[in-house]
């Protein structure tokens, strides 16, 4: 609070606002304006009104002995007894800001005040007055204070207010404000408990009042029940209380319909009857007819008409339905009264009370309905549908949802204000202009959607003809959306968890009424469920999105270099969570290529960690050469050792044997043409032949891996060059929605075209099977094969003898100059001469030897022995051990494969080495 002369409150801030400096200038200055005061000053400016204005309207055409006056002036007399004395100056206007009361603590005050502070009748409405008491708490639609500068008008820079609303506790309705002015001297944070308890004492006065009416209703309807003839028109003698009924003929469940009904027959303030089906095939028919007391008072009083035992058992209408909802009231002038019916009173009093009761079943049935119809899914996008779908059309007519970008990535917004993005339109019809979905929304600061943002509560603009901070937002646009009749406009914020998660707008344009305080409670609610749900999908879209890039990077990111086969792949991740299914593709020497896919049960991070720890494992595995059942043997007893480490010293877990993969390895030979396969647990693959016919190979199954200690088999199968081999996971054959027989056939006709490329084979086979919303993940490899032309292989058989060797070289020399490769020619002997040698002094026979004009030129030299060779670093005076220095010198790569009946070492030269 800063007090400069004889004014209080944020005076700087005031005149730099009134200078025309930016409002962030005018909120930051000394004594920095709170942002209610802020948003009026933005409202009065728009309404081009001038500070220094004094004149208000006065009208005469006010209700001096209502309800409301009736129901405060215990009150008003009790505050002007409690501030006797005082300058105080108690005030009471109606919804519409015009006075209809005032007192004074010091009675002398109304001589010495001018007529606009001490005669009823002037309106202090926000859009006449400017910021004041009685105006804001009308706009805010809650208790406010305003203190001297506060004020928009210089008239009452030196006055201060605390102002609350008094509503109808039926219909929570603003029925008016009742207002405290004081000096600014006077200033007491106790005024406020004061006046909340003044506000309550009267429209708990409102409420005795409609009490009050209703005991009259009751009583002018038992007095004309007393001395009615006995006609059709009306009962005969006093009728039985609905308690007793209740007692004596229904249930509970009955009980509710009839009282259900009974509310919806007295809104509609018509004589009228309709006949109910309760349950047990019985049927009740409730009459409504009007009633009046000896004061006016008009209202309505349902009757309940029970028919004796023969006519409960009579045959029921052929449209009547036990269990269905009843049918709608039709006209009765004259409603026929069953003999010996059993009568009872359901309810009696007001139209507008049974609207009330009406209108707040049907918000608790929408809100009911919202808990189970919003947050269906994890998706960000359908959740705020879900919420306009279930808003339009019984709170809303239209609906409109920003949020931040961010939040649609599954981030917090780091400013929510400036990063809006129109989510969702949604609405009674498609015809009216607003802005589009995907448009980025700019809201300026007099914007009741910006309002909600920075204060964090629900803003309702009942007449948006006169909402002049929303129609100086885009008055063009607000002008259209004006002409098709959208009248009224509640904005909420989406909140959750701390976190500001976008906008909601509820706009209404068929319903004549304007939103109200029910209504405004309802969106809220609304709004606060489906925040949460949104909140649920973003942080699920964060992690989702996390585990996604995790399991990615953990993916292949490019296919290596090698002439073994064309390979294409595809991966689809599940829409619900990550899993972990994988690919790869990994050259081995001699021109072979390993292909692999697999599948770790389960989704999530763990699913893709799991997945990144087996394609590592696998790739090492492959390496070393192993044969495709062995790799799953070790394969195997990793992923033992992995459940074993993650159940620790849990029974539970460690001794769960937990199925973790399923895993499928192919090595493909180019020169020979196999492929030996070994699979566990995992689906088999494809072949497709060159003659387009499909097959899916009998391999051994082999188990899941992570049940340890079972074997697994190899199979192999010739594949002519050209031919395709197709490895998949499950997820693109087995669907809940489709037989696994059906999606093999639609498997193979995707299949059965041999003149495509593998890259358009991948975007037929998703084409054909991958389902638009995967419930798992999916990976697919499909690969062509290549061979290597027997002219590009040569071989010799060499016996054990050292001086065999010059004559191996002089073949191999030959063979080189032939293919070309003299440039090669020189590295080549020497690697053959080392590992020819070694072979004879450690080896066995047979040796063999083979060389490979590949994409390098590959020398193997086979012998019987399974010892193999090692580096170590020799003693310098060891004569030998030098030899695998040269030729790792000289190879780009060389190592050891094991065979069934011995080894093989390879060295790969480069084609341009000298």
């Amino acid at each position: 609070m800063v007090v400069v002369g004889d004014r209080i409150g944020p005076v700087r801030s005031r005149d730099r606002f009134l200078h025309g400096e930016s409002i962030e200038a005018a909120g930051s200055a000394e004594g920095s304006v709170r942002g209610p005061i802020l948003s009026s000053w933005q409202r009065c400016q728009l309404l081009g009104l001038s500070p220094d204005q004094s004149e208000l309207p006065f009208t005469q055409d006010f209700d001096r002995d209502g309800p409301l006056v009736h129901a405060a002036r215990p009150v008003l007399d009790r505050l002007e007894s409690i501030f006797a004395g005082s300058r105080m100056n108690i005030c009471l206007a109606d919804g519409l800001g015009t006075v209809l009361e005032r007192r004074f603590g010091d009675k002398s005050l109304v001589r010495h005040l001018p007529a606009i502070q001490s005669v009823p009748g002037f309106v202090f409405s926000e859009r006449v007055a400017g910021t004041n008491g009685i105006g804001l708490t009308l706009a805010e639609r809650r208790l406010v204070q305003v203190y001297g500068a506060e004020h928009f008008a210089e008239r009452s820079q030196s006055s201060a207010c605390t102002a609350i609303p008094v509503r109808d506790q039926l219909s929570g309705r603003i029925e008016g404000v009742l207002c405290l002015g004081y000096p600014y001297t006077d200033a007491d944070p106790a005024l406020v408990p004061v006046v909340r308890k003044a506000a309550e004492a009267i429209e708990r006065r409102l409420m005795d009042q409609s009490s009050a009416r209703e005991r009259g209703l009751l009583q002018a309807y038992l007095d004309a029940g007393s001395h009615a003839p006995a006609d059709g028109g009306s009962l005969n003698g006093h009728p039985l209380r609905m308690e007793e009924l209740l007692q004596s003929e229904l249930d509970q469940n009955d009980q509710m319909v009839l009282k259900e009904k009974a509310t919806e027959l007295m809104s509609s303030a018509q004589r009228a009857a309709s006949e109910v089906p309760l349950s047990r095939g019985r049927r009740v028919t409730l009459v409504s007819r009007p009633v009046t007391t000896p004061s006016g008072v008009e209202g309505v009083v349902i009757e309940a008409l029970i028919p004796d035992d023969s006519e409960r058992h009579a045959p029921a209408p052929a449209h009547a339905d036990a269990h269905g909802p009843a049918p709608a009231p039709a006209p009765a002038p004259a409603v026929p009264v069953p003999e010996h019916a059993v009568r009872g009173l359901v309810l009696v009093g007001e139209p507008e009370v049974g609207k009330y009761a009406v209108a707040a079943r049907r918000r608790l049935e929408l809100l009911a309905e919202a808990s189970a119809r919003i947050g269906t899914t994890l998706d960000v996008t359908r959740t705020a549908w879900e919420l306009a779908e279930m808003a339009v059309p019984r709170l809303a007519d239209f609906v409109t949802i920003d949020l931040p970008e961010a939040v649609l990535r599954g981030e917090e917004a780091a400013h929510p204000t400036s990063e809006l993005h129109r989510t969702v339109v949604h609405g009674i019809r498609e015809d009216c202009p607003f802005y589009p979905v995907g448009e980025r929304v700019a809201l300026r600061r007099t914007t009741p959607h910006l309002r909600c943002l920075t204060t964090g509560e629900p803003v309702l603009e009942p007449d948006l003809k006169a909402a002049f901070g929303w129609i100086a937002q885009d008055p063009e646009h607000a002008e259209l959306l004006l002409a098709h009749a959208v009248h009224s406009l509640i904005t909420v914020p989406l909140l959750a968890r701390g976190v500001v998660l976008g906008i909601v707008s509820f706009y209404r344009s068929q319903d004549p009424a304007p939103y109200g305080d029910d209504d405004r409670s309802l969106a809220q609610e609304l709004a606060a469920r489906a925040a949460l749900c949104i909140d649920n999908a973003r942080r699920y879209t964060h992690e989702h999105t996390l585990a996604l890039a995790l399991q990615r990077s953990l993916l292949p990111r490019g296919l290596p270099e090698q002439g073994a086969v064309e390979v294409a792949h595809r991966y689809l991740p599940a829409e619900s969570g990550v899993g972990g299914d994988w690919f790869d593709v990994i050259p081995l020497s001699g021109t072979r290529v390993a292909l692999l896919v697999g599948d770790v049960v389960g989704h999530g991070l763990h699913a893709a960690a799991t997945m990144g720890r087996l394609r590592t494992a696998a790739r090492n595995f492959a390496e070393l050469e192993l044969a495709p059942d062995e790799l799953l043997t070790h394969l195997d007893n990793l992923m033992v050792r992995l459940d074993r480490e993650e159940g620790g010293d849990d029974p539970a877990l460690s001794s769960s044997g937990i199925v973790g993969a399923t895993c499928l390895y192919a090595v493909y030979d180019p020169t020979s043409q196999q492929c030996t396969m070994a699979r566990a647990g995992h689906p088999p693959p494809a072949v497709v032949l060159a003659d387009g016919t499909v097959t899916f190979p009998d391999l051994p199954a082999g188990p899941p891996l992570g049940l340890g200690g079972l074997p697994f088999e190899s199979a192999e199968i010739h594949l002519p060059e050209h031919s395709q081999l197709v490895l998949y996971t499950d997820g693109l054959i087995q669907d809940r929605h489709r037989d696994i027989d059906v999606a093999l056939d639609h498997l193979r006709r995707a299949l059965a075209h041999p003149d495509r490329v593998p890259e358009d084979t991948c975007r037929a086979v998703f084409d054909a099977l991958a389902p638009e919303h995967p419930a798992d993940d999916i990976a697919l490899l499909v690969a062509r094969t290549n061979a290597v032309s027997p002219d590009r292989i040569a071989t010799w058989d060499l016996p054990a003898d050292p001086a065999r060797v010059c004559d191996l070289r002089a073949a191999v020399m030959g063979q080189l100059s032939r293919w070309g490769l003299d440039e090669a020619a020189f590295a080549a002997e020497l690697l053959l001469s080392e590992l020819v040698t070694n072979a004879i002094r450690y080896g066995a026979e047979p040796i063999r030897i083979r060389l490979i004009h590949d994409r390098t030129l590959i020398c193997e030299v086979y012998d019987a022995s399974s010892t193999a060779p090692r580096m170590r670093h020799a003693a310098t005076t060891d004569e030998g051990g030098r030899g695998l220095f040269l030729v790792a010198q000289l190879a780009q790569a060389w190592g050891t494969r094991y065979t069934v009946n011995g080894k093989v070492i390879w060295a790969e030269c480069a084609l341009e080495a000298a």
